[in-house]
């Protein structure tokens, strides 16, 4: 996969629960975090005391973070209401050449930000709530 520009990647969001999912904000910096939790099953008995991890178990999931301006008052409208009433929708990470992360997500965190000479910004938290999916571009 050659160099990507960042600003290719998208955050989408079926707002609505449609299926339909629209590019939600303009983002300026993005980070996703995908992670798994391990089970340690070391025993007495565990060769040499290496610790030994059980396969398959854990705890998996997926934040999403980013800032930048919305795109326009509805997005912005839409965010700040799944926030304040905690709803879950499904989200798309589109990463062009490489894939499509999909699942649901909850708005963890909303911050807006503003200079007095320039525009508001945000920075958005997203933390998984379900099974999350990949599909290769």
């Amino acid at each position: 996969m050659a160099a990507q520009a960042g600003r290719n990647l998208l955050l989408k969001c079926d707002a609505t629960g449609s299926g339909s999912f629209v590019t939600m904000a303009g983002l300026k910096a993005r980070r996703i975090a995908l992670n798994a939790g391990s089970v340690d099953v070391t025993d007495g008995d565990s060769f040499g005391r290496w610790r030994e991890l059980l396969s398959g178990a854990g705890t998996r999931s997926a934040s999403i973070s980013g800032g930048g301006i919305f795109r326009d008052k509805a997005a912005d409208e839409t965010v700040r209401a799944m926030f304040f009433d905690g709803t879950i929708r499904t989200w798309q990470v589109v990463v062009p050449d490489f894939g499509t992360i999909s699942g649901p997500f909850q708005v963890s965190a909303l911050d807006y930000a503003g200079t007095h000479d320039g525009e508001v910004t945000y920075e958005l938290a997203l933390e998984s709530a379900g099974e999350i999916t990949f599909t290769a571009a």
